[in-house]
Parts: C-alpha cells; structure tokens; sequence
C-alpha cells in the first residue's frame, strides 16, 4: 500500500478533486490510502438533493463550503476537527458495501485509545451507540474507493445548525436530533489527541512502523497537479456540480429502505413520463441516471413502468433493497 500525504490541503473542493484524479487517473499497482482535513464544509452525496440536506441561511451565515463526492450516500460536516480517510484499492466484487474490510484497522487504533468503536449498521461506526465515523464507497469496472469521517473534535453544534435532518432517517434510527446522534471521538478519549496524531496512529497501524518516514508514498508531479487543478474548476468548483438541477416534478414519493432512502420525482404530462429524478442516500455501483433515462418517455402505468425496468438488476443502483419495493415506489 501506498500513502499520499495531503496534510497542506483544507480546501473540500480541492481535496475531492485530487481523491477523484488519483482514483481515475493513476494506474497504481498497490492500493492507496490518504488522509485530509476540510475547513468548515458539507459533503453531499451523489445522489442527493442538496437543497433538501443543507440549511442554506446558516451554510451562508457561517461560511460553510458545500461540495458533492462521487461516492452515494448522506450528507456530512467537516471542520478541522474531523480526519477524513480514503482507501483506493483494485476492486474485489465482495468488497463493495463491506466496510468491515476498511474500517477494522480505524477500529483498532480507536480501541486501543479506550474507545468503545464498533463497526454498525450499513456504513457507521459507533462508540456507546452514538456515530462518530460515517463511510461510504464508489466503484468502477476494476477500482473502487472507501472514504470515510472521523469524527475527533468537531463543533457538533455547527452540525446541528447547518444540516437538515431527514424525517424519515431519524425516525428509522430512533433519534430525535442529528445532535443526539452523534459525538466526539475526543470525548471518549483520556487524554486529547489531534487529528495529526491520529493520523500518525492509523499509519502505525496500517503500515507497522513508528517511523513515518519509511512509509512508501505516491508523490504527484507538475502534470498531476495541472490535472487535480482542470478537474477542481470544471467540477468541485463549480454550482452546477454542487447544487445540481431541481428539475419540475407533480408525482413525488420517498421510501426508506434498510439501504437508505431512495426519493423519486416524476413530471408526468398526459400519462406519459417526460423527466425523472431519483435522489436518496443510497449506495450502489451504478448511477441512477441509467433508470432516470430508461423510464424517460414510458407511459405512466404499471405494467409499462415494469417492463421498462425488467432485465434491470436494482441491486446495481440502490444496494440491498426489494425489487417489488422499488416498483411500488415509482408506479404505486
């Protein structure tokens, strides 16, 4: 395994270009872990609907940097209190939506510190119930990534205040607030730690030295740099990527599945469906975009809604969830 150092780098946007640069663009034949620190940002998921995550007045009000990855599920706050890490590895098919492979040495190290960390649910990491990692994963033919949050010293308040909670996920968790649902790695902690020492101790783990300067790196020349640059303004630095269209829709329904939330927005005109948008915190390998373009122009009844979608694999698109729910979804 490799490490590329990125610790001079607290720009969201620049940090998810160079993540998504190094994952696209270099042919690397070990895997490659880094680690990044974000100024004050939300982090959307792929498929969201950013409006809907984000409580613009306060995003403004506090400076808070909104910035889409590629990888699916939901939203989440970074400040310079959370260490975000990113695995980059040859994609094994039985890898992917299986974070107990990444996340077992975040784990230990957290142990180790008298953490009560476990791995939980889909894709959280937990200490007395309460989520101090979220993670998610994207994937290609043959590549996929797994980044996940570290929550260590956070302003849990400025989680609170600019993110919108989802009815529907809090309800299935049996929360009543973000807030009551998540904490600070650094109030388990005996002693406080920063996000560079627990760096330091994950790459103890992972790499099985104390001396950090024996770890192998990727290092990046001028034309890398000139690519993450092309990549941050064509994309990360741009509205259209971040905010996305909230196209016209009268048909919409939401439902929460164990693999999250898929949320459908149809504009049908005289029976027929002339747009669709899909939006939701799940995961899956595929874009929705595909299912978005296979019922565009079907006409809005069941049967033509399902033989549209027939040879279509959903597990593709969403992750674990029932083929019969999904078409009850579009097309009740």
């Amino acid at each position: 395994m490799l490490y590329l150092d990125t610790s001079s780098i607290t720009d969201a946007r620049r940090n998810l270009a160079l993540e998504e640069y190094v994952f696209r663009q270099k042919e690397l034949d070990d895997d490659l872990l880094l680690f990044y620190v974000n100024a004050p940002s939300i982090i959307i998921g792929r498929n969201q609907n950013t409006i809907e995550e984000i409580n613009a007045p306060m995003v403004e009000e506090r400076g808070v940097t909104v910035v889409r990855r590629i990888s699916g599920g939901g939203a989440v706050y970074h400040d310079l209190g959370n260490l975000n890490f990113s695995f980059i590895t040859r994609d094994v098919h039985n890898r992917f939506n299986r974070y107990d492979t990444f996340n077992k040495p975040v784990v230990d190290v957290l142990r180790a510190l008298g953490v009560p960390a476990e791995i939980s649910g889909r894709n959280d990491i937990l200490a007395d119930g309460r989520k101090i990692s979220g993670n998610a994963q994207f994937a290609t033919p043959t590549r996929m990534f797994s980044p996940g949050t570290l929550l260590l010293d956070s302003n849990l308040d400025d989680v609170t205040a600019v993110l919108k909670p989802r009815p529907g996920k809090v309800e299935s968790k049996g929360m009543k607030s973000i807030r009551s649902r998540v904490a600070n790695i650094s109030e388990f902690l005996a002693s406080p730690i920063d996000v560079h020492e627990l760096r330091a101790l994950i790459l103890e783990r992972i790499f099985d030295t104390r001396d950090l300067s024996r770890i192998p790196h990727l290092a990046l020349d001028d034309a890398d740099v000139r690519g993450v640059d092309a990549l941050q303004a064509s994309k990360y630095g741009t509205e259209t990527w971040n905010f996305g269209e909230n196209p016209p829709s009268n048909v919409q329904r939401a439902t929460r599945f164990p693999a999250g939330e898929i949320d459908v927005r149809l504009d049908v005109k005289e029976n027929r469906i002339v747009s669709v948008r899909i939006f939701g915190d799940f995961m899956g390998r595929s874009s929705v975009s595909e299912i978005e373009e296979m019922l565009t122009g079907v006409p809005y009844e069941r049967s033509t809604v399902a033989a549209a979608l027939e040879h279509t694999d959903f597990a593709l698109y969403f992750g674990d969830v029932p083929r019969e729910g999904v078409l009850a979804l579009l097309m009740p």
